[in-house]
């Protein structure tokens, strides 16, 4: 891990915004940053220093995986040693994670300094670690390949087992085995297995409800290798589909490869999902195509870039994400069809291997 640029890159942020240190609690961008990856702790770095605090559960380990910061020992009580250290690192103005520091932990930090009079101005911050993130280092890509890797062989081994009668809570049971058998840590999200009108519910968890042949079978799973996930989602069909599932599954497919191939470097996450839309549009179904096309995957499922309608930010060279469009129809079912990608020299290249059957 390339921690010292990663310091350095985030150091340049904090100049930018005209603040002496940041504390970084979310648990993804502490690990980013330090490679410490126990559950508790905060880091606080400034131009100067970078310090790991930590319980006494997880001194000697951030020892061992951190060998760029100095590690500190703390209690459960902030004014214990909170105000203390932010005083010996001479800040005066100290950002914190927006998103990830809730109400009662800024009045707990606040409480803190106040209780001992440090004079520092607490200054919350977003995305600012997420977008260092969203760009990654070839070391971090060859991660993300073997968990998308783990994800495709498991979704080929689908057809020695997925039979009709079987429940979707069987299916995605039978769908983790092989992830993690196949090298997946614990899964990066609850695996989806969605049959007939289920099917029209993006987020749907696997329920006790029997597949039936010949309605649309939506599957989405994904694995973790050394921290970094994957992300994949096919449909099927059992023995015979339906007209409409021929025909909604051709589109999605159609929407899915019209995104691939267009998608370019500098192209606004807005523009890259109106490449996929614009298909499904056309054929009718654009109300029924309520999510964006796709989010950035790495440390975390879901996180930047964002491929939606409103999001102005460009995609660039080193990005991962997911394409993934999708048509639900209530009382019958839907159509999602995901591969993770990635962009290389201003190209998508889609990483996932997994079949894509054509039903004409």
């Amino acid at each position: 891990m390339k921690i010292n640029s990663r310091l350095q890159n985030l150091r340049r942020r904090l100049t930018d915004k005209e603040i002496d240190g940041i504390l970084i609690s979310q648990p993804e961008n502490r690990y980013y940053l330090s490679g410490f990856n126990g559950s508790a702790g905060f880091l606080l770095i400034t131009q100067q220093k970078a310090v790991l605090t930590t319980d006494f559960r997880y001194t000697e380990q951030a020892g061992i995986q951190s060998p760029d910061y100095e590690v500190f020992r703390i209690t459960n009580n902030l004014s214990d040693w909170f105000p203390g250290l932010t005083g010996d690192l001479g800040i005066k103005s100290l950002g914190f994670e927006a998103e990830n520091v809730t109400f009662a932990l800024h009045r707990q930090l606040s409480d803190a300094l106040n209780e001992k009079q440090i004079p520092v101005k607490l200054v919350h911050v977003s995305g600012m670690v997420e977008s260092l993130r969203a760009i990654k280092e070839p070391e971090e890509i060859k991660l993300i390949k073997k968990a998308v890797a783990i994800a495709d062989t498991a979704y080929e081994c689908l057809e020695k087992f997925i039979r009709p009668g079987m429940t979707e809570k069987d299916v995605a049971w039978e769908i983790e085995k092989h992830l993690r058998q196949s090298g997946s840590q614990t899964v990066p999200f609850e695996i989806i297995v969605a049959a007939g009108p289920n099917a029209a519910l993006p987020h749907a968890r696997p329920s006790e409800r029997k597949i039936n042949p010949g309605e649309p079978v939506v599957i989405d799973m994904g694995a973790k290798f050394d921290g970094y996930a994957s992300d994949l989602t096919r449909t099927i069909c059992l023995h015979t589909p339906d007209a409409t599932f021929k025909k909604v599954y051709g589109i999605v497919l159609d929407a899915q490869l019209a995104a691939l191939s267009s998608i370019n470097e500098g192209m606004t996450g807005h523009a890259a999902d109106n490449s996929a839309r614009a298909v499904i549009k056309k054929a009718g179904y654009g109300e029924a195509f309520g999510h964006g096309l796709g989010h950035g995957v790495g440390l975390a499922t879901h996180e930047l870039p964002r491929l939606g309608t409103g999001s102005n930010e460009p995609l660039t060279s080193g990005m991962v994400f997911t394409v993934e469009p999708g048509v639900y129809l209530s009382g019958w079912g839907g159509i999602r069809i995901e591969d993770t990608a990635v962009m290389v020299e201003g190209k998508v290249v889609s990483l996932s291997r997994a079949s894509k059957a054509r039903y004409d």
